[in-house]
């Protein structure tokens, strides 16, 4: 069972140090604290154990420390900054495993991206020595790269040459897209094991700058110093202490304060009910800022999160999950009225940013979700974005029973998909005018409306709701996951392409992919045959 909750003082790989405006994260694996047996973690190569630290250091510093303006990620580890995902330990991962490695891996730079983007925190990638693989694509995510110039530490994706397989976490996207590197030129860096060393590195676009050895720490000082003479003047904070999850875990799911998860393995699928605001919330920022990670919107939100995470990693044969939302409209409309009114301040700024993120990691969850829309339920505002966010929907029309939905401001745009459309938009691609039809409604809709406006899939009568339901899911459960992994993948990013999309799209098609052919992971693949005496044999058919 996989635990995706830590904290500072239980880091084993990573060390966070703070002095005023700038934060230290330091790389420093410990070889012999994996995530399973089978493997070492040499030269500061990573397993999910690892990126499940960064990922808490990186949400930490944004909801702890956000007078911090500069975050230098360097290595303790002498002439290496980080030799990638280990590959043993993917050598030896099953398939959907490696996949959701993959992911996990992807949106934990995401997120440091969504930081320097959104809450002033620009990361500095200090290179004291060679960064390969997924150690350069760690360095990809940062604002800024720094090699040190020491005629033998270079930068390097050799996942193609090596290993049969594609840098997995975004590299070759970001290299093209976001570094903007010439297409040839990235075609041979590409295909080049060794990498390239410091001049050629910065020549190329692969890094911002370097520096000799005895002046590589005075040099990245330097240019944080700029960094902070150019964020002079952008106040944030105190920051809030994120404390540890409240969790009842047991073989029938898991329960937390606003969030409830229920198996049903035998059937291959779950019931995950998210509860609204309950009790008398916050209005002004001050009472949000005393309430700190008890605030419904923020702790909702992480438990919805460590309940996505762990479907994915723990629950790999669950294929289907309906979703639910519990409570009272008014209460979550409330909620999200005060946190527009409010969003200048840096709390609400960031509980806005982080359950935007937390929508986006249900977007890109390969499993199928039914929203289902009963009495009793709160599907508005930034609730109401599951539904949207679900590959169908299901309302009850029963007029004995009132059920219905609702909109608020946040779902004009506060909480984007990874195509920067909102799921309104996404929606109603060919009908954009629907979307501002929806958000122009007055009152409620109830089923008959909601159906009208597109908001639902199907509003079954009380007679036949639960027949429907029952039919839906076993049809639903029966088919192949592999398939509808590339369906639903295929259709929730419709619309525009961006570097998130790419990466999210090309990861489920052609890593998947390649992840099971055998020029990667057959007895003769270059990924099985990694550090054996044997070499490689490879299919030459191109297909």
């Amino acid at each position: 069972m996989i635990n995706f909750e830590t904290s500072p003082e239980r880091y084993r790989h990573w060390k966070l140090e703070i002095e005023g405006p700038v934060a230290t994260l330091s790389m420093d694996v410990q070889e012999d604290e994996t995530l399973a047996e089978g493997y070492k973690l040499k030269l500061n190569s990573y397993d999910l154990g690892v990126d499940i630290e960064l990922a808490d250091a990186v949400q930490r510093l944004r909801f702890e420390h956000p007078e911090v303006r500069a975050v230098v990620v360097k290595s303790l580890k002498p002439r290496i900054f980080c030799a990638g995902a280990n590959i043993y330990m993917l050598g030896t991962s099953a398939h959907g495993f490696k996949v959701n490695f993959c992911k996990y891996t992807n949106e934990t730079r995401c997120s440091i991206e969504d930081a320097s983007a959104h809450s002033g925190q620009r990361y500095v990638a200090a290179l004291n020595g060679t960064a390969s693989g997924g150690g350069y694509e760690l360095a990809i995510a940062c604002d800024e790269i720094y090699l040190v110039d020491d005629g033998n530490s270079a930068v390097s994706l050799p996942e193609v040459p090596l290993l049969g397989v594609l840098p997995g976490t975004g590299g070759l996207t970001r290299l093209v897209d976001k570094r903007k590197v010439r297409r040839d030129r990235a075609d041979v860096f590409s295909t080049l094991a060794e990498g390239l060393k410091a001049k050629r590195a910065r020549e190329w676009g692969l890094i911002d700058g370097h520096f000799p050895t005895s002046k590589f720490q005075e040099g990245v000082e330097a240019r944080v110093a700029e960094i902070l003479q150019e964020a002079e003047g952008q106040a944030a904070g105190p920051g809030i202490k994120l404390n540890p999850l409240e969790v009842e875990a047991s073989e029938a799911g898991r329960e937390y304060k606003y969030v409830s998860l229920k198996l049903n393995r035998a059937a291959r699928h779950a019931e995950l009910t998210v509860r609204g605001p309950e009790g008398e919330q916050p209005t002004t920022a001050d009472e949000i800022q005393k309430l700190g990670d008890a605030y419904w919107p923020l702790r909702a939100y992480r438990e919805l999160d460590d309940a996505l995470l762990h479907l994915r990693l723990n629950e790999p044969e669950v294929g289907l999950v309906l979703l639910r939302a519990a409570g009272e409209i008014e209460d979550v409309l409330a909620v999200d009225k005060v946190l527009v009114e409010n969003r200048e301040h840096w709390l609400v700024r960031e509980t806005i940013l982080h359950m935007a993120r937390v929508l986006r990691r249900l977007d890109l969850t390969a499993k199928s979700f039914f929203a289902l829309a009963e009495p009793g339920g709160c599907f508005a505002g930034n609730l109401l974005e599951l539904l949207l966010a679900s590959d169908r929907s299901y309302m009850l029309n029963d007029p004995d029973r009132k059920v219905e939905l609702a909109v608020s401001e946040l779902n004009a745009g506060a909480l984007p998909m990874s195509n920067g459309l909102t799921r309104l938009q996404s929606r109603f691609l060919a009908e954009p005018q629907r979307a501002a039809a929806v958000l122009e409604h007055e009152g409620r809709f109830d089923t008959e409306e909601a159906e009208e406006a597109g908001l639902v899939t199907f509003a079954p009568d009380d007679l036949d709701w639960e027949d429907e339901i029952r039919v839906a899911v076993e049809e639903r459960t029966s088919l192949s996951p592999d398939a509808l992994t590339g369906m639903e993948a295929s259709l929730r990013f419709a619309g525009p392409e961006n570097l998130d999309t790419k990466i999210f799209g090309r990861l489920t098609a052609w890593q998947n992919w390649i992840f099971q052919r055998p020029n990667a992971v057959g007895p003769q693949g270059a990924l099985t045959n990694y550090g054996k005496p044997t070499q490689p044999q490879f299919d030459y058919k191109r297909t």
